[in-house]
């Protein structure tokens, strides 16, 4: 019996999550972005997170390299943006309202959080790469609908209130 990828790949689909986009400065100091759904948390003590990225994308090399990252986690006035960070070559940061970060890569300005990272490890994990960053700063907006991706469709959840 043959595995099928692509049935597989609908069933993943099946799980909602949520969708952030990672940026890093390139070697040229230049902001870059991807739009990720893998974004978990891993440890409340010490405060670390965890991201995957396919090591085929023409992003790999730099996210893999970098000494740090910043998460944002979308909102559903992001799908547009989501969509142009997901596609190859499509990484510039150009037009996209920012927020300056102390450790260099920026936030997404209307982010509905963002976590500034220092990259920790870089494991192996088949044809993607693991990305664990240690949380050195964060913040969170009180209001607006997280972006969720769903058998390859974006849609929302109810705003809830804390």
């Amino acid at each position: 019996m043959s595995f099928d990828i692509r049935a597989f790949r609908q069933a993943l689909g099946s799980f909602p999550t949520g969708v952030a986009v990672i940026t890093a400065l390139t070697p040229g100091g230049v902001p870059m972005g991807i739009t990720v759904n893998s974004f978990t948390s891993v440890s409340l003590e010490p405060p670390m997170v965890l991201w995957c990225l396919d090591k085929k994308s023409d992003r790999y090399e730099v996210f893999a390299k970098t000494k740090g990252f910043t998460i944002s986690v979308l909102g559903t006035a992001h799908e547009e943006v989501s969509s142009r960070l997901a596609k190859p070559g499509s990484h510039s940061l150009e037009s996209i309202p920012l927020l300056e970060t102390e450790l260099g890569p920026p936030a997404l300005a209307d982010a509905l959080a963002f976590f500034e990272c220092s990259s920790e490890a870089v494991y192996e994990g088949g044809d993607h790469g693991i990305i664990l960053g240690r949380v050195l700063r964060f913040a969170r907006r009180d209001a607006g609908a997280p972006l969720v991706f769903f058998r390859g469709r974006y849609g929302a959840l109810a705003e809830t209130s804390d």
